[in-house]
């Protein structure tokens, strides 16, 4: 069990999770629901989300949303509050990666990594914060990356978003500070998830590298020599958002296995 964290620690608190279909987001809904929350699970396609909440009709629930889309997204909540009532927990997981050179990255491909990656964060948090605010108490989680703690070539695009989101924790939890709401970022690095595989698949494509030696490329980055697994990404959000670290805010907290030190 982590620190600051209890069975039922979180029983009565609606979480909503976006991006909670598979991979982080099925993982960090799975762990929250573990600790006694009822979870929204928020995703653009409403199949995946729709089998996770299968299993336990009582503690989640689906939505389909596209998280760029402001109408989209207030209806999502509004949908979200009928079913569990105020929400006091936001994971902000949706994402999308696209690699091209800097000089192949189109103005489209700029604009939609900003979309899903940054401005899906912007408009969850101000779609949740109210209700927040009225409480004295919440948590907002965003599921960042290495990249936006560092640079990586052929992802300006991914990078720049993502540097974006670490930049809007910061800002926000200094506004908040004084509310009863902590605002933090996870930032993983290459982890065990479709989008991985999605990469994976494109380098072999691109490459006639093996798969096996595509996989060991991205593991290599890892100083512990292996790729980081959901759960472990979720067991740190899952600490953030229990009281024993309620004095923890506007912090871009690592799960890379040292790759980043700072």
């Amino acid at each position: 069990m982590t620190a600051g964290t209890t069975p039922g620690s979180l029983a009565g608190r609606h979480a909503l999770v976006t991006g909670g279909g598979q991979g982080i987001g099925a993982a960090v809904a799975r762990v929250l629901a573990a600790e006694g929350a009822r979870v929204t699970l928020l995703g653009r396609r409403l199949a995946p989300l729709q089998e996770i909440a299968a299993a336990d009709p009582e503690r989640f629930h689906a939505v389909a949303a596209d998280v760029a889309e402001a109408a989209q997204v207030e209806r999502a909540f509004a949908e979200a509050r009928e079913r569990f009532g105020p929400v006091a927990i936001l994971v902000n997981n949706a994402g999308q990666a696209q690699s091209a050179p800097f000089l192949r990255t189109s103005a489209e491909l700029w604009q939609r990594m900003l979309a899903v990656n940054l401005t899906g964060t912007l408009l969850c948090s101000q779609a949740a914060l109210p209700d927040m605010f009225t409480a004295g108490w919440g948590r907002i989680v965003n599921v960042a990356s290495t990249a936006g703690l560092a640079g990586y070539a052929y992802v300006s695009a991914y990078c720049a978003a993502k540097h974006g989101v670490v930049g809007l924790t910061r800002a926000l939890a200094l506004e908040v500070a004084k509310t009863g709401v902590t605002v933090n970022a996870v930032c993983p690095g290459y982890t065990e998830t479709g989008l991985l595989h999605q990469s994976i698949g494109n380098v072999v494509a691109k490459t006639g590298r093996s798969e096996a030696e595509a996989r060991a490329q991205f593991a290599a980055a890892n100083p512990q020599g292996r790729l980081v697994q959901p759960e472990e990404v979720a067991d740190s959000v899952r600490w953030l958002c229990g009281a024993g670290a309620a004095s923890i805010t506007g912090q871009a907290i690592a799960v890379c296995g040292g790759e980043i030190m700072r």
